[in-house]
């Protein structure tokens, strides 16, 4: 059954209302003086510079809380080497909240090849390294070392995709989760308006933490599991395989040991209904049953009682075949509407994690963006300035989370697959609002989009099937039959737009899903006529079949239909319109002959890729499970699944980059080594269907000159006496030749 909320703004607002909104929200004591506050509630620390506009995090957040009577503080980018810059606003009555920023801390500084950036778009003057590695754990403790009888709140995307044992790329280990690194008090993980709203009225009610352990879209670290549950194991509910004579994957402690022999499957069964109890302390509380085997049972269980048990920590961080089986449960367990907690052994702790939020309805998605933002950065950064902020000051927000549930993205992971829309009239208030509001807009709007630009209002037709539905994709394999692949709210909203006063031209730039968009041509038409000013960006990520199954992307006959589509309505547009295709090198399970047969696809289409991105292990992500695991989780995870193939190595990821910048002179040698390596020697030189220009032959050219000038009688000197060259002369002839070369190869 389809699971509610209560609305967002339906909370008596706290007293501190009275003191009514901030022009800013203060980063000073001196701010805080003018607004005639003595404290702050609530303080937001935060690795970006401080933009009032909904499209960064702390804004949102601490605009919201604003609306729900709170006075809020934002410390961004403070100096991390000390605590003296966390005390800026003084004591905060409730807690600290804690951000990396809208981006995590350390893909925002450091490439794929894991190579330092020296910029950060977030950061006034696009300066880089003014926020730490791993920003969440060390301002956390920060935090703790200035004020340490004040509660931490962990949020925002660094935080939730971490919220259990993940995959470290940067240290090439599975670290713990960041609640326990950061010795915080409490996770919010995903979209956390509604966390967030309801843990700050609690506290302020004078609740502890520890009263508020089952709010939704929370992680919590316990001593043991909740009384009165049902735990379940991951291993028995998704079967990894053979399990029997491996060591038990649970750490559970010396009152448990009853628990931890059933939970090896040779043992017997233990009672009538093949579970145990263990006893609470609170003898009025009813006991934990664990149901060890697998669930074959008449009986439902309430997923409001019940929870699933993860391999611990200890174990896939040696496992890492236990560690894409916790990855694929933990995907299982991501729809809100039946989902069931999860809890995962650190040591003699558990991290409890509760089901994810229940998403925001239009008029809540409304009220949020309504807020009394100023869409401009805080006056602290003068004329510096912000290239985040630069990007999207005229761009607007339509839409929350994704349903394409790309295996590398991690999107999904934190803002969830159902789509989260605003009504058109919210969208059309907000373009009145950059109208009035931000310095030097034209009257061109950037961008209508969201993660995904054509996703608005598309969900699932059938709320029950919804609320039962466990799918990891709605449109992989196929497109669901379920699924509501309506265009038609996207198209009225931009002819909607378009007809405002001062508005001479509205751009979309979020990526495309193209699968989607074949389904509603009148939607194409729309797009392609009036929103795209030339190109248009869209990612089928690989050529092959192969590789695309591991990514769950459609297969290429998707993007052939589109692409007709595409070109029949910019010619009857009467416009030159080209699409820019984007794809991922390295990616997981991408074979050598699947890079070199997308290079030969690229080729004979004539697309050469200007900007190349190798693959990124983001925390959390399905695709990051099978490059550390060399296992699919997209499939039931045994110790005898197929090992996939993972271009790893520094050498392995840039010949794949490299394939995909086959037309580069620079990249050729390379390439030929390559090709050489593979036994296709075939595909070097300069006909048709071949992909790399042959090797020069200096010394062959040499030879040949040599023979020539042999046979040909020696020049006559001044005297009439013929001799040999003079070495300036020969010198001069042999650069003539090497220019001609040059110029020749080019040609090639």
């Amino acid at each position: 059954m389809k699971k509610t909320a209560p609305d967002l703004f339906s909370y008596p607002r706290y007293w501190a209302e009275c003191f009514g909104i901030a022009p800013f929200l203060p980063t000073s004591r001196k701010e805080m003086e003018q607004l005639g506050w003595d404290s702050c509630d609530i303080v937001i620390v935060t690795g970006d510079a401080y933009v009032d506009h909904p499209s960064f995090g702390m804004a949102v957040m601490g605009r919201l809380l604003e609306a729900q009577g709170f006075r809020v503080g934002i410390i961004a980018q403070p100096d991390w080497r000390s605590a003296d810059p966390f005390m800026a606003l003084g004591k905060p009555n409730l807690y600290f909240g804690i951000t990396a920023g809208n981006m995590d801390s350390m893909i925002n500084r450091y490439t794929a090849d894991l190579r330092m950036r020296h910029d950060d778009a977030y950061t006034a003057g696009g300066k880089g390294g003014e926020r730490p590695d791993r920003a969440v754990i060390v301002y956390s403790q920060r935090c703790k070392e200035a004020y340490t009888d004040v509660p931490v709140v962990l949020g925002g995307i660094e935080a939730s995709l971490r919220r259990i044992a993940q995959y470290d790329y940067w240290s090439n280990k599975v670290r713990r989760s960041v609640l326990m690194d950061a010795t915080a008090d409490i996770l919010l993980y995903g979209n956390a308006e509604r966390a967030i709203v309801e843990l700050s009225h609690g506290l302020a009610a004078g609740k502890t933490l520890d009263e508020l352990w089952d709010l939704r879209g929370t992680v919590h670290i316990r001593q043991a599991p909740p009384a009165g549950f049902v735990e379940l194991d991951s291993t028995r509910i998704d079967w990894p395989g053979n399990i029997d004579k491996l060591p038990n994957p649970y750490d559970f402690g010396n009152d448990q040991s009853g628990a931890d022999k059933l939970l090896d499957p040779t043992t017997k069964r233990c009672g009538a209904d093949n579970s145990v109890n263990t006893q609470s302390e609170d003898d009025h509380v009813a006991p934990i049953r664990i149901i060890p085997m697998p669930l074959k049972r008449k009986e439902k269980l309430d997923a409001a009682t019940t929870y699933v048990r993860l391999p611990s920590f200890d174990k896939v961080a040696k496992d890492s075949s236990l560690y894409a089986h916790a990855s694929r449960v933990l995907h299982q367990e991501s729809n809100p509407h039946n989902a069931r907690a999860l809890i995962q052994k650190h040591g003699n702790r558990e991290i409890w994690v509760n089901p994810p939020p229940i998403p925001l309805e239009t008029a809540e998605m409304d009220g949020v963006f309504g807020l009394p933002y100023q869409r401009i950065p805080h006056p602290r950064y003068g004329k510096n300035k912000i290239p985040a902020y630069d990007m999207i000051r005229f761009s607007i927000n339509i839409m929350r989370g994704c349903f394409g549930g790309c295996t590398f993205c991690s999107i999904t992971e934190h803002e969830g697959r159902i789509i989260q829309s605003r009504s058109h009239e919210s969208i059309l208030s907000e373009i009145e609002d950059i109208k009035d509001k931000v310095p030097g807009f034209t009257g061109s709007i950037s961008d209508l989009g969201g993660p995904t630009s054509n996703m608005y209002f598309l969900n699932c037709n059938d709320d029950e099937i919804q609320s039962n539905c466990r799918k990891l994709s709605c449109v992989y394999p196929v497109i669901c039959k379920n699924l509501n692949t309506d265009h038609s709210p996207t198209t009225q909203l931009y002819r909607k737009a378009r007809k405002m006063e001062g508005i001479h031209n509205i751009a979309i730039a979020s990526g495309l899903r193209y699968d989607l968009a074949v389904k509603d041509p009148d939607y194409v038409r729309e797009l392609v006529t009036y929103h795209v000013g030339g190109y248009l960006k869209i990612a089928p990520e690989h050529s092959e079949q192969n590789t695309l199954n591991k990514m769950m992307k459609p297969g290429m006959d998707t993007y052939y239909d589109f692409k007709k589509m595409f070109d029949r309505f910019s010619r009857e547009a009467g416009k030159k319109q080209y699409l820019i295709p984007y794809f991922i090198a390295a990616h997981p399970g991408c074979e050598d002959e699947d890079m070199l047969n997308l290079s030969l696809w690229l080729k004979d289409n004539d697309v050469k890729v200007d900007q190349v991105q190798n693959f990124y292990p983001s925390p959390m992500s399905l695709a990051t499970a099978m490059y550390h695991s060399e296992k699919n989780p997209l499939k039931q995870v045994t110790y005898k699944s197929e090992t996939l193939y993972i271009p790893r190595d520094k050498d392995q990821r840039k010949a794949h980059k490299t394939l995909l910048r086959y037309h580069d002179p620079e990249n050729w040698p390379a390439l030929r080594v390559k090709l050489k390596e593979m036994g296709r020697e075939d595909l070097i030189g300069s006909r048709p269907g071949q992909l790399v220009a042959p090797e020069e032959e200096p010394k062959r050219r040499d030879a040949g000159l040599k023979t020539k000038l042999r046979n040909k009688p020696a020049p006559m000197a001044k005297n009439g006496v013929r001799g040999k060259k003079t070495a300036a002369s020969r010198q001069g002839k042999k650069r003539k030749n090497t220019g001609q070369s040059s110029v020749k190869k080019q040609q090639r």
